[in-house]
């Protein structure tokens, strides 16, 4: 298993996804992770190069890739996760005439803005995607909507070797905390509105900000947002939330800027009236189903994978997304938190599907199953 995050180094849902299926994994096969970063005592770790650091980040991370390549003699096969990774199940796979099989969490050609964080180094990252996929054995694509955009992006992919694998969601730790410490640690009042994500483009936070000035006045919005991938889009974010503050008074907006240990965060999301997830690309979305699993509805974006894990009118409410009028989709996305803050017993009742869902739908076991599957598949080939 390559990959760039692993435990206790992760900020993203692949990483998330990458913990439990290994986990998952190892009641059924041997597999050994090959990650980023420092020593771990759970899998074998690689530094950037000491002749790298100074280095542009995609160059680093291809001096990463490399240095996994040469420790991966002797396996079957090799399985990578993000661009970040790619390389690495690319080459290994010509180097040591193994199957690559890669999982596509997201598409360098779907985020553009990544150009304001690695300059030319998005086009090498966009350039190792493309190699990756065009020679991967089989591609895990997490939802029908990855899929399709996997086809659309990299037309020289055959069709037949691309499967889907849902994400999955670990309901025994995702479940509903009675818990309130946290809420009274950060100052929350309720009802509120909670995000969880980066600060990224990707993931529409400064429209949630926005859409937050049009919010039902007992309302409140909370913020787990940190990491933001540029100065750029941090200062913009702190720019929305100072205006929100200007408009509705400071109590309208709390924002935790720390990343929120797993205890926290499984409070944080069990006493919110709604989960708000504003994505303007979200392959999947794990933190739906996380908020899902801890019973609380979702107002969502209907983009990419999100309509696959939240039904509308069920487990939430889904809001069309149009990049030519953001307006628009704000305005839509505070009617559609508003209208399930004014009914409760809805929200409890969505929240309360949601969980069925999360258990009967996403399981690990399962998963993990369809994931060896499409190991045999490639080892055939």
């Amino acid at each position: 298993m390559l990959t760039k995050e692993w435990p206790p180094d992760i900020y993203g849902g692949a990483g998330v996804h990458v913990e439990h299926l290994v986990a998952e994994l190892r009641r059924k096969i041997e597999v050994d992770v090959h990650c980023f970063g420092a020593p771990r005592t759970d899998a074998d770790a690689h530094p950037v190069p000491p002749s790298l650091t100074d280095a542009n980040p995609a160059i680093q991370t291809l001096g990463v890739d490399l240095e996994m390549v040469a420790a991966t003699s002797g396996v079957d096969l090799l399985h990578s996760h993000t661009w970040y990774a790619n390389l690495a199940g690319h080459i290994g796979a010509l180097l040591h005439g193994v199957p690559h099989v890669l999982t596509a969490h997201s598409l360098e050609p779907l985020r553009p803005w990544k150009e304001e964080q690695l300059g030319g180094g998005y086009r090498v990252s966009s350039w190792v995607e493309r190699t990756a996929y065009e020679g991967a054995a089989r591609i895990i694509a997490v939802s029908h909507g990855m899929r399709a955009d996997v086809l659309s992006a990299y037309p020289d992919v055959d069709p037949d070797k691309v499967d889907v694998v849902h994400n999955g969601i670990d309901t025994t730790v995702y479940r509903p905390d009675p818990d309130t410490s946290a809420i009274e640690e950060f100052g929350i009042r309720r009802p509120y509105a909670l995000f969880v994500g980066r600060i990224t483009r990707q993931k529409g936070i400064v429209h949630l900000i926005n859409a937050a000035r049009r919010f039902d006045d007992d309302v409140q919005l909370v913020l787990c947002a940190s990491s933001p991938d540029t100065p750029e889009i941090g200062e913009e974010t702190a720019a929305a939330v100072a205006r929100l503050r200007e408009e509705r008074g400071d109590d309208s907006v709390v924002w935790i800027e720390e990343q929120v240990d797993r205890t926290r965060l499984i409070q944080l999301f069990t006493h919110a009236l709604v989960f708000a997830c504003p994505s303007i690309y979200e392959p999947l979305g794990i933190v739906n189903l996380e908020a899902m699993a801890c019973e609380t509805a979702v107002v969502a974006s209907a983009v990419g994978g999100i309509p696959e894990v939240v039904v509308d009118g069920e487990t939430g409410v889904l809001v069309p997304y149009d990049a030519d009028e953001p307006r628009a989709f704000e305005h839509a996305f505070a009617d559609a938190v508003n209208s399930v803050a004014a009914d409760p017993e809805r929200a409890r009742l969505m929240g309360a599907a949601g969980r069925l869902r999360a258990v009967s739908e996403f399981g690990w076991d399962a998963i993990a199953n369809q994931t060896i599957a499409v190991y045999d598949a490639a080892l055939r080939t």
